[in-house]
């Protein structure tokens, strides 16, 4: 069963490192992020039907470690994006939350630095850091959320959807791709 679940990740994580390619809201990207979803779920429920990653070898625990890991960086962005395509689907223009990505300027650097700071205070053992991680996040954006000096071209509603549907989407991401390895 160890091979079959790193054999997932692996898998999970090139489909993560692809779906970077196409346009972000592509039909591609929202298909391989779900591909790539899939096997996540595919992988916890191995776990958790087996007896998780308990009796593992270290070495073999550290590669799920390091997979995991690239996985909950390299992934949240195609599939935060994937799901704001999926919530932009029948809206207006100035409705979209990928027209709001001009409000939010950044934001994939500021998911995968956000991705990978919750996915390690969650391995350390320290999930306060993702309290640490949101109040920062969130201070930070504090100013762009409340400007009124937003372009004509998208709503405050807009801006404020592609936050919060953007950082719980990043979020649960990093905190799925860890908890893999709390399966103990």
């Amino acid at each position: 069963m160890t091979a079959v679940v790193l054999v997932l990740t692996g898998v999970a994580l090139v489909l993560a490192v692809v779906a970077w390619v196409p346009k972000s809201g592509a039909t591609l990207e929202i298909v391989l992020s779900g591909v790539m979803l899939a096997c996540l779920t595919a992988t916890g429920i191995l776990l958790l039907a087996g007896h998780g990653v308990q009796g593992w070898r270290e070495a073999w625990w550290n590669i799920l470690l390091m997979v995991s890991g690239g996985l909950a960086v390299a992934g949240g962005g195609p599939l935060t994006t994937s799901v704001l395509a999926l919530v932009d689907r029948g809206n207006t223009r100035s409705q979209s939350t990928q027209q709001a990505g001009e409000v939010l300027r950044g934001g994939a650097l500021i998911g995968a630095l956000e991705r990978g700071a919750i996915y390690g205070s969650i391995v350390a053992g320290w999930p306060e850091g993702i309290a640490i991680v949101l109040a920062i996040k969130g201070l930070a954006r504090y100013p762009e959320l409340r400007s009124p000096d937003q372009p004509a071209s998208v709503t405050p509603t807009a801006v404020a959807e592609r936050f919060i549907i953007g950082t719980f989407t990043s979020v649960l991401w990093a905190v799925t791709c860890a908890g893999l390895l709390l399966s103990r």
